[in-house]
């Protein structure tokens, strides 16, 4: 029995070290460099033995091959990252056990030479048959090495010349080759190599002199991809891939129509020429069509206190959204493919949830979820694909999602829609029109396919900021879902129990005992953010988390306490002071309320009576002109209603009128400013101060009718974060408090103004 020896090893993974050979390998593993360092170090051989396994880590002596080389290291050279290192194979020999794995592998080897030839015959005969092969190989032109014929020059035994020969043959399994125990088997095998080489050199050769006469200089592309045509046919194999498309084509669940026209592109890649230019773009063609999910549709999952329970674990607050939802399911459930899938547009400002809620909805239904941000988007193309004669042609997006669901029923988002926009390369708002339509899409046809493809069972559901932007027609195919600002104890809520454990998660502190209470959780949302969604809070939040980490990895204790008192340790000093933002009590100032795409803001208007001029009015802030023309109408207003005010006549012609609305950086414009233009207007002109922590909104006509407004929730949160504690309003929105939460209502005073005179007396006390 050999006796069992403890060495180095040098792990490869795509070579295989043969005895009798000096080969180059490159190394880039570190326990590969460490390995052959400490070798070289020590001057010992090493053992290379092949990885059989994908892993980066060996476990055991499983995951390498049995047998291996005895190797000494000849020369090692630094290569770019890693190191190029010359093995002189020694002698073969069998891996016992892997005994150690750091800082580099070492095992077990004992010496295994394998089974030698029994007779001086065999040796000779395997020599000569050998030698014959090989230089019938090289009569054919390929490249023999040099010390195979020095070899047999010197006559060396039989097994230097076979590992030499194995060394420089490419289509020997050179694994293989060393695995196998019997000399006289390996000297077969190698035989049977050399005359298989032997084989396809002289069909390469016969190619070269069928093709020879006819080809030109332009043409070796040609005669490189008709050799591989000729060989696949030699193996056998030349049609199976069409064959295996062929199936494929028989297996789709679409219908007649989309089967021929893929038969027929099918029918024309077979008589193609390969070195076509066009062979290249079907190919690519039925790629594209036969990996989309033709009639592949998933079971949803149609348990609605499943559903109900997956949307509150999610989300907090927006029972508008999930109560629309649960109804939509309850009829796709009962109506089956009869009912249109509907197609949601989540509207509000950002950070208020509405790309995770469709998330959400996916979970809940067990569909697939699709993913296609559609902001900045203006060539058509993007969304119907391009026509497949073009050069560089590519499906559009959406057929390209699709055919990354693998079904046909996924949820389908689209995020920001109101984003598109539209130039000379056409119009992608009208293309979604085909997409969304539930009238058109069972037979949605991208230019790229040239076949229909139904996406009527599609869940679409879009997000945007604001309707303003988006076309008309294609708002019309939508179910508009305003998803308004958070609540300052909506927001707290969010924090507990989403945001805080999520970012303790990611900053890695989820182990550290942490605790926010209330009032630190408050003063975050008071003092350091100020938007209706929850996104700037959770980026405070995630800075806490930071500090704290920090402070943890320093080796300070392991357990922290955020109240009010000390939050500003951790985030600075405060970036918002409550009611900075507002006027309070002054005269010629007054709170208006704006509705913007990213939530309700409070908007102050100053008006100031110049001690000169001639009556001209002064209008400054980047106004709009909507806001330029209520400007106007309030100041109309007020001169028609001198008598009654008790003022001078003549203030009007001897006096401009400045009106300002600070921000000037910021565009303003809308339908809701009159009366807190008019009311500015009125305390400029009278001198009467403006009721404390008051804010308005509404519009006024000459007759002094005051308008409704649109996005109530939206100015009245906006007045409720700014401590404003009075709020008029029209009338006529009366209907729309319903919608407001009872925070607000619980904290604001609502005045309902039907004409602009209870809005003066309201706010400056003054009775026309």
């Amino acid at each position: 029995m050999q006796e069992r020896e403890e060495m180095i090893l040098l792990v490869l993974r795509d070579n295989t070290a043969l005895p009798n050979v000096k080969q180059r390998i490159d190394v880039f593993s570190l326990k590969g460099m460490l390995a052959l360092n400490s070798a070289q170090k020590d001057n010992v051989p090493v053992f290379a033995v092949k990885q059989n396994c994908t892993k980066t880590d060996i476990e055991s002596e499983e995951d390498l091959c049995e047998f291996g080389t005895v190797c000494n290291i000849v020369d090692v050279k630094k290569n770019g990252n890693g190191i190029s290192v010359t093995l002189e194979g020694l002698k073969r020999a069998r891996l016992e056990d892997l005994s150690a794995t750091a800082p580099f592998y070492k095992g077990g080897v004992i010496e295994s030479p394998g089974k030698l030839f029994d007779v001086e015959f065999k040796h000779n005969l395997y020599k000569g048959i050998l030698y014959k092969d090989i230089k019938e190989m090289e009569k054919l032109g390929y490249p023999v090495r040099q010390a195979v014929w020095l070899a047999f020059e010197k006559n060396s035994d039989i097994y230097t010349i076979m590992d030499l020969i194995a060394a420089g043959l490419d289509g020997l399994d050179k694994q293989e080759y060393l695995n196998e125990y019997d000399s006289e088997l390996k000297a077969q095998k190698l035989s049977a190599t050399l005359k298989a080489e032997v084989y396809k050199l002289n069909i390469i050769k016969d190619i070269e002199k069928k093709l020879d006469n006819s080809l030109k200089e332009n043409q070796k592309e040609f005669l490189l991809r008709e050799q591989i045509k000729v060989i696949k046919k030699e193996l056998g194999d030349d049609d199976k891939e069409f064959e295996e498309m062929k199936t494929q084509i028989g297996a789709l669940k679409a219908s007649d129509e989309v089967k021929e026209k893929i038969s027929k592109e099918l029918s024309r890649l077979e008589r193609m020429n390969i070195s076509s230019p066009e062979y290249g773009m079907i190919r690519n063609y039925l790629d594209i069509v036969l990996a989309l999910p033709w009639g592949v549709y998933t079971e949803d999952n149609f348990d609605l206190d499943h559903i109900r329970k997956v949307l509150d674990e999610d989300h907090y607050g927006i029972d508008k959204v999930k109560t629309r939802i649960v109804e939509a399911i309850a009829v796709k459930k009962l109506a089956g493919k009869d009912n249109k899938a509907p197609i949601i547009c989540l509207v509000g400002p950002p950070g208020v949830g509405k790309t995770s809620i469709a998330q959400s909805i996916a979970r809940a239904l067990g569909k697939e979820y699709l993913h296609m941000s559609l902001g900045g988007i203006r060539d058509e193309a993007e969304i119907r694909g391009h026509r497949k004669t073009y050069i560089g042609s590519m499906p559009g997006r959406i057929m390209t999602c699709m055919s990354k669901a693998k079904t046909s029923n996924p949820l389908f988002l689209l995020d920001e829609i109101d984003k598109m926009t539209s130039d000379m390369r056409g119009d992608p708002s009208s293309a979604m029109l085909e997409v969304l339509d539930p009238n058109q899409n069972a037979n949605f046809r991208d230019n790229y396919l040239e076949v229909p493809f139904d996406l009527s069972q599609v869940m679409f559901i879009m997000t945007a900021n604001s309707l303003s932007t988006i076309q008309k027609p294609l708002l019309d195919r939508m179910e508009v879902i305003e998803m308004d600002g958070y609540t300052q104890d909506e927001k707290y809520e969010i924090a507990r129990r989403y945001l805080v454990p999520k970012q303790m998660k990611q900053n890695g502190i989820s182990e550290v005992e942490v605790e926010f209470d209330k009032g630190a959780i408050d003063k975050i949302i008071d003092d350091y953010t100020k938007e209706s969604g929850v996104r700037e809070l959770e980026r405070q939040i995630a800075e806490v988390c930071r500090k704290i980490a920090t402070k943890v990895v320093g080796g300070e204790n392991i357990s922290y306490r955020l109240t009010a008192d000390n939050v500003s340790e951790y985030l600075g000093v405060e970036k918002y002071q409550g009611d900075s933002d507002i006027v309070s009590g002054e005269v010629g100032a007054v709170n208006g309320l704006a509705w913007t795409s990213v939530g309700g803001v409070t908007m102050p208007i100053e008006v100031r009576m110049l001690p000169y001029g001639s009556g001209k009015i002064v209008l400054t802030g980047s106004l709009g002109d909507v806001m330029k023309e209520s400007a106007e109408i309030a100041v109309s207003l007020i001169k028609s209603k001198t008598k009654e005010l008790g003022i001078d006549g003549d203030l009007f012609n001897k006096n401009d009128i400045h009106i300002h609305v600070p921000a000037g950086a910021t565009p303003k414009d809308g339908p809701s400013a009159g009366i807190a233009l008019a009311t500015a207007v009125l305390s400029a002109v009278t001198g009467k101060s403006v009721k404390d922590k008051l804010a308005m909104t509404g519009e006024i006509t000459l007759r002094g009718k005051v308008l409704p407004i649109g996005g109530l929730k939206e100015k009245t949160l906006a007045a409720q974060r700014s401590g404003i504690k009075t709020v008029i309003i029209p009338e006529q929105n009366k209907k729309d408090m319903q919608e407001l939460p009872k925070c607000v209502l619980d904290n604001i005073d609502f005045v309902l103004a039907d004409n602009i005179s209870k809005v003066f007396e309201c706010a400056c006390g003054v009775s026309i």
